[in-house]
């Protein structure tokens, strides 16, 4: 077992090397070539470092997913696997987790060297995960859209009864044009456009923008449990808003204005980056988890890694959009400073799960999403204030050494689930289930790694 996860370490370090800029950053991203250069002089990038991420991308994602988790049988992908990679029956599949793995393959096939076989093979397994949304989890008999769970077998029979979902459709658009970016099979983007038109048919909320999130299987909304106590799939109370389900549209409408620039995209696109940044978003940096048909808030926890996942997500947006406003900088910065200074653990570092908008911290755990999305802000804040402040990369390099420490497993690969504050891991938990999945740590080091590279590359400042 660890000759071979040697021998794929090597491997990573040598396709890492000849990887681009993240698209992310080299169409969107518009920091001056001053600032970087400022930033890198300030706190200069660790080769040694971003060889071990480069070495983690390929061991602890790529090669722990793919093609490990490809179901050739039935199509889409296998969800559970033990702590050790055994393979586990599933219960049910769902569309967030089918997207998502569909995603990184297609972020793969983007950064493999064009016209590669490895850039063949990672097309072909997100075309696969493509095939997987748009045949077993897309509704052809009731108006489209995305169910969110189906039955193993391929059936829209669990006890949800072929619910749908926002969320769901969020990330089923999101998988889409990442597919068609790799690919440019038309199939990819009429998916994504078919997802977004059946959102605006049955969800949006013309009266007060935004999206209503749970619709039944023939597009009724539902705003009310006919389970007494049950939440909708995410967790919502049904007929209320939520924070987790708009930053995903978001996320979603800005990959899909990235690859369709009609004006309606654009109209939704726009919508819905100031609900983000103006009703979900408030100070002193943090998010309203759930909120009202009109948008007030309803008081609930502050989740430190919506928090910076969110900085990331509106700073995407803003580049996409070609909005570069001061509010907006404002704002997504501070989601990461109150993120570091109420939720972050300076002793052993990493970020804790939840808290309040000023007391301590209340869930102490170490969550793996929460630590990737964590590393994805900070050097962004880097990369943005480095030049002024020395504070963002200091964090980031703690935040690195305890993801390497203690969520990364060392014998078997891949991200621990949930480990202590002091990094104290279950080694029975799954690695992979209905809800864990590699693209919250996908996306991290995808970005990561690409961005200290660029920065690696730059002269040192004049001081």
């Amino acid at each position: 077992m660890k000759q071979k996860l040697i021998q794929g370490m090597a491997m990573g370090v040598v396709l890492a090397a000849a990887i681009p800029l993240s698209p992310i950053f080299a169409r969107h991203m518009t920091t001056s070539q001053t600032d970087i250069s400022a930033a890198s002089g300030k706190s200069a990038p660790d080769a040694q470092q971003l060889r071990a991420m480069e070495t983690s991308l390929r061991r602890d994602i790529l090669d722990a997913w793919y093609p490990r988790a490809v179901d050739s049988k039935n199509g889409g992908f296998q969800q559970t696997f033990a702590a050790d990679w055994e393979l586990l029956p599933d219960d049910k599949r769902g569309v967030v987790y089918q997207s998502r793995l569909t995603w990184v393959a297609a972020q793969a096939a983007l950064r493999a060297p064009e016209g590669s076989a490895e850039a063949k093979r990672w097309q072909e397994t997100a075309l696969h995960g493509l095939d997987y949304l748009s045949s077993a989890l897309w509704d052809k008999e009731n108006g489209g859209g995305f169910f969110f769970e189906i039955t193993p077998d391929g059936k829209p029979d669990t006890d949800r009864k072929g619910e749908k979902h926002a969320y769901g459709a969020a990330f089923g658009i999101y998988a889409s044009c990442a597919v068609y970016e790799a690919t440019r099979d038309d199939r990819a983007l009429e998916l994504a456009r078919r997802a977004f038109d059946h959102l605006e048919k049955y969800a949006h909320d013309g009266k007060n923008g935004g999206y209503t999130e749970a619709l039944s299987r023939d597009n009724k909304p539902i705003l009310r449990s006919t389970v007494a106590g049950q939440n909708d799939p995410i967790g919502t109370p049904y007929g209320y808003k939520s924070m987790n389900t708009h930053i995903h549209l978001l996320e979603a409408f800005t990959a899909l204005y990235t690859v369709d620039k009609s004006p309606a995209v654009r109209k939704r696109l726009e919508e819905t980056f100031l609900i983000v940044r103006d009703k979900v978003a408030v100070e002193p940096g943090c998010l309203n988890l759930y909120l009202t048909p009109d948008w007030r808030a309803v008081p609930g926890h502050d989740s430190f890694g919506h928090d910076v996942e969110t900085a990331f997500l509106l700073t995407e947006a803003a580049h996409v959009l070609g909005n570069h406003d001061e509010r907006t900088r404002t704002i997504s910065r501070s989601l990461v400073d109150h993120a570091l200074e109420y939720g972050w653990d300076a002793t052993n570092g990493g970020f804790y799960d939840e808290g309040t908008a000023f007391g301590k911290p209340t869930v102490t755990k170490k969550v793996w999403w929460t630590q990737a999305e964590g590393l994805n802000a900070l050097l962004l804040m880097h990369r943005e204030y480095g030049a002024q402040t020395p504070r963002y990369k200091e964090a980031f390099d703690k935040q690195w050494d305890f993801i390497a420490r203690h969520q990364i497993d060392a014998e078997n690969a891949g991200w621990r689930t949930n480990v202590s504050a002091e990094g104290v891991a279950d080694p029975a938990a799954q690695k992979s289930d209905f809800w864990k999945d590699p693209y919250h740590q996908g996306r991290a080091l995808f970005v990561v790694t690409e961005t200290l590279r660029a920065l690696e590359k730059q002269p040192a400042a004049k001081k």
